[in-house]
């Protein structure tokens, strides 16, 4: 659902950049107030997982393909604002490196995935377990609100497509909305399972986010999980499934692919292919890798400088 260069006009985009751009500035203030330091390193976990999984397209009927976008799951265990800090790094990443989704569109498509489909599925995901106790209300509300994101985004798309005339809302929302619900299925079901694993092997990150206070996360959990996305990035992207996704396929259906432009910025890396490698698969396996490293990095990275740093009270003798 990466909407590239082109297919957006400036009113719309410039819209949606703005709104991007101020949820992310509530999103930081609000993780720095809230997420506890001792997780704040897995921002930059997630941020590799959902890089390295969004590479892997499932098949759908029809000839299109869908992946995991993730933000519910994120925001399941670290709370609606991390997921947008999270998806904003694995985006930026994606454009500028990869030249997926557009430098114009960078805006528009934090909003669809992150704003719109992240916020509204963990409110789903928050109402339905709280009325399913234990982890079969969480799993339950986790698939059920990947579903609900994987649709909204796909309807915030249809209507920004529509708001730049580049067709008319009574055909995008239609075909924008059938296909995702499709890929919404495979979404609820990838971010469901993930969600019970992290359960069953590492329950402290799924336990209640509370204000923690000392600790820090065994260091075994990062540098397995890394490895799992790396693993993912290079095993088994190079051989996912080369059908065009949900928005690719409804453009080319609709003769609208045509209007997509040229990458604004030259990225070093298109096409998930690291130049020079003359093996497809080698290549695609090389570029994910990197990818995943880099996005891994940024998040780390702006988790560190979230972190507010303890005020350290004086131990010094009020009597003296």
């Amino acid at each position: 659902m990466h909407i590239p260069d082109g297919f957006l006009d400036g009113k719309t985009a410039a819209t949606a950049a703005a709104l991007s751009a101020v949820g992310v500035v509530l999103a930081l203030r609000q993780v720095r107030r809230e997420l506890p330091p001792r997780r704040m390193p897995l921002l930059g976990l997630s941020a590799a997982f959902l890089f390295a999984a969004q590479m892997v397209n499932f098949p759908v009927a029809g000839g299109t393909s869908g992946h995991l976008v993730g933000g519910v799951l994120v925001a399941a265990l670290l709370g609606p604002s991390a997921a947008i800090i999270v998806l904003a790094a694995v985006l930026i990443v994606q454009c500028f490196l990869f030249a997926d989704g557009g430098v114009s569109a960078l805006g528009a498509n934090l909003f669809n995935m992150g704003m719109l489909g992240a916020g509204s599925g963990y409110l789903v995901y928050r109402l339905v377990s709280s009325r399913l106790r234990g982890l079969r209300g969480q799993v339950t509300g986790v698939a059920f609100g990947g579903w609900i994101a994987t649709v909204l985004a796909s309807i915030g798309c249809a209507g920004e497509l529509a708001w730049s005339h580049t067709i008319t809302w009574a055909v995008a929302f239609p075909m924008m909305a059938g296909v995702h619900m499709v890929i919404g299925i495979g979404e609820g079901l990838i971010s469901a399972l993930a969600f019970v694993a992290i359960a069953r092997t590492r329950p402290e990150i799924v336990a209640e986010r509370t204000p923690a206070s000392g600790g820090s996360l065994p260091g075994g959990v990062l540098r397995y999980g890394l490895l799992v996305a790396l693993g993912l990035a290079v095993f088994v992207a190079p051989f996912a499934c080369p059908w065009p996704d949900g928005l690719e396929s409804v453009a080319a259906k609709l003769g609208f692919e045509g209007r997509g432009a040229s990458a604004i910025v030259h990225a070093p890396v298109p096409d998930y292919r690291l130049p020079g490698i003359h093996s497809a698969a080698g290549a695609t396996a090389l570029a994910g890798a990197l990818g995943t490293v880099v996005v891994f990095g940024l998040a780390l990275l702006l988790g560190r400088i979230l972190v507010r740093k303890p005020v350290r009270e004086s131990t010094k003798d009020p009597s003296c």
